[in-house]
C-alpha cells in the first residue's frame, strides 16, 4: 500500500497540472496581428484575417472619438464606438473603447455587455451611475470629472447626467465587440416582437399598457 503513495501523489499532481494549463491556456493570438476583413463572406468567430501585405496604420487609427457627440435624441445620450468595426486592427486584440456623451438630463438607459466588462473614465460634468447585481442590489456612485468607474461584465447598468452642464466619459472593454443590450429597446422593440401578452405578464400590467410603450420604441419614419 505504501508503494502505491508516491504513484498515486504523481498521478494527483500530474491531473492537477493539466488541468491547471487548461484552464490558464492563453488567450492570445498566435501571430502579430490579423486586420479584420468586413467585407469578408467568412463567417468565423470574430472576423478573418485581412492580407498581411494589405495592412496600412490607417487599420488601427481613428478619430472618431476625438469630438462630443451630437445629443438630440430620445434619450439626451450619444455612444460613440472605438472597436473593431471602426478600427479592423482590433480583431483578436481583445480590447476597444467608446465615447458617450449626454446632454443635461441625459440618460444612457439600462443595458448589458454580454461580452465585456466596462471600466469609464469622466472626461467632463458629473453622472450618477450604477449597476445591478443578480441578487438585485443596486451599486450606486456619483461621479465627477477624472473619476474612474467599472461596471461588470454582462450586468445590468446606465448612467445619468443629473447636472446642469453637458457630460462625456470614455468608456474601455475587454472586448473588440463587447456588444449592446439595451433593455427597453430590446423588450419593446424586438423584430418580430415580443408577445404583448408575455410582456404584460412579466411586468405585471395590462395589453394595452404594452401596446403603448411598443409605440416609444419604433423606429423613426
Amino acid at each position: 500500500m505504501a508503494s502505491q503513495t508516491p504513484f498515486l501523489s504523481i498521478s494527483l499532481a500530474l491531473v492537477a497540472f493539466l488541468v491547471f494549463i487548461t484552464v490558464s491556456a492563453d488567450p492570445d493570438m498566435l501571430q502579430d496581428l490579423c486586420v479584420a476583413d468586413l467585407s469578408s463572406g467568412i463567417k468565423v468567430n470574430g472576423f478573418p484575417c485581412k492580407d498581411a501585405a494589405n495592412v496600412t496604420s490607417l487599420d488601427f487609427f481613428s478619430q472618431g472619438i476625438a469630438n462630443p457627440g451630437l445629443t438630440n435624441n430620445t434619450f439626451g445620450a450619444l455612444v460613440t464606438g472605438a472597436n473593431v468595426m471602426t478600427i479592423p486592427g482590433l480583431n483578436t486584440l481583445g480590447v476597444s473603447l467608446a465615447r458617450i456623451d449626454y446632454a443635461p438630463g441625459g440618460l444612457n438607459p439600462p443595458h448589458t455587455h454580454p461580452r465585456a466588462t466596462e471600466v469609464v473614465y469622466v472626461l467632463e460634468g458629473t453622472l450618477d451611475v450604477g449597476f445591478l447585481t443578480t441578487a438585485n442590489k443596486l451599486i450606486a456612485q456619483s461621479l465627477k470629472k477624472g473619476d474612474v468607474f467599472a461596471f461588470p461584465k454582462g450586468l445590468v447598468h446606465f448612467q445619468k447626467n443629473n447636472g446642469r452642464v453637458p457630460a462625456s466619459v470614455v468608456a474601455a472593454f475587454n472586448s473588440q465587440l463587447p456588444g449592446t443590450q439595451s433593455l427597453g429597446a430590446t423588450l419593446f422593440g424586438s423584430t418580430p416582437p415580443v408577445p404583448d401578452s408575455i410582456l404584460a405578464q412579466a411586468f405585471q400590467t395590462s395589453p394595452g399598457t404594452v401596446k403603448h410603450i411598443k409605440t416609444k420604441f419604433q423606429p423613426k419614419k
